[in-house]
């Protein structure tokens, strides 16, 4: 296990099918001090890939199931459930009080909006997602290695990606990325080898139907409206959440 003086200060945004085996996995390598954020309640239909809350926390906000869950399995571990939704108020403030943060988000909007917090503080970011039966997962190193705007970059119409509940998650899927989520984020704590690559990361993909694994290299973006030499990255509103 790894010390206490090592293991730095990680925050997880989003307290559900990524979140939840993110953090397991960060608490059994030896991380020590964790804050979930969520605004959202448990709700009996996610129950099959949210592996901190039970049928009983049906209703009770996500943050309270999966902290509590946590620190009773790792008593050692610094645990703190904000209940609320990371948005362009508080984002910078967040970021800046962790070392690495971990995308467990399900929109799209959110997460270029913590591509961008990033980019702006300096702090590291694990990017996942999920959707039926594929995951993928990628750090940003700002100053490093691309954001997500190289790779995509601007987000999607919002009516352009499945809802929640049109899409569907296999659980299995939704517990493979997190657990690599904190395999990469274990790398930038100094915990695990990074490539140490410049300019260049990998956006690791895994497909579930095919059981197969690749990794496509992603490099900075010259242009890149958030992370290109020159630019001053500003975090937008998010829009109402639709699932």
């Amino acid at each position: 296990m790894a010390s206490a003086e090592n293991s730095g200060r990680v925050l997880i945004v989003g307290a559900g099918g990524l979140g939840c085996p993110a953090s397991l996995a960060l608490a059994s390598a030896g991380a020590r001090r964790i804050t979930f954020v969520d605004p959202d309640l448990v709700d009996a239909t996610n129950l099959h890939r949210q592996l901190w809350h039970r049928t009983a926390d049906v209703g009770r906000p996500k943050v309270l199931s999966a902290s509590a869950r946590l620190r009773a399995a790792f008593p050692h571990v610094s645990v703190e459930g904000v209940r609320g939704l990371v948005d362009e108020g508080n984002a910078e403030e967040l970021f800046r009080a962790h070392d690495v943060v971990i995308d467990g988000t399900d929109r799209i909007a959110a997460k270029f909006l913590l591509s961008d917090a990033s980019v702006l503080t300096g702090v590291p970011l694990v990017y996942g997602g999920v959707l039926r039966m594929e995951g993928q997962a990628m750090r940003i190193r700002p100053r490093e290695g691309p954001c997500l705007r190289c790779l995509f970059e601007t987000p999607p119409p919002q009516d352009a990606v499945p809802s929640c509940a049109q899409a569907g998650v296999l659980g299995a899927v939704a517990g493979a990325i997190g657990a690599m989520q904190a395999s990469l984020a274990l790398g930038l704590l100094g915990l695990a080898p990074r490539d140490g690559r410049e300019g260049v990361e990998r956006l690791l993909i895994f497909d579930a139907a095919a059981l197969s694994q690749r990794a496509l290299s992603v490099r900075r973006a010259a242009d890149c409206a958030a992370c290109a030499p020159g630019r001053t990255v500003r975090l937008e509103p998010l829009e109402a959440p639709r699932c």
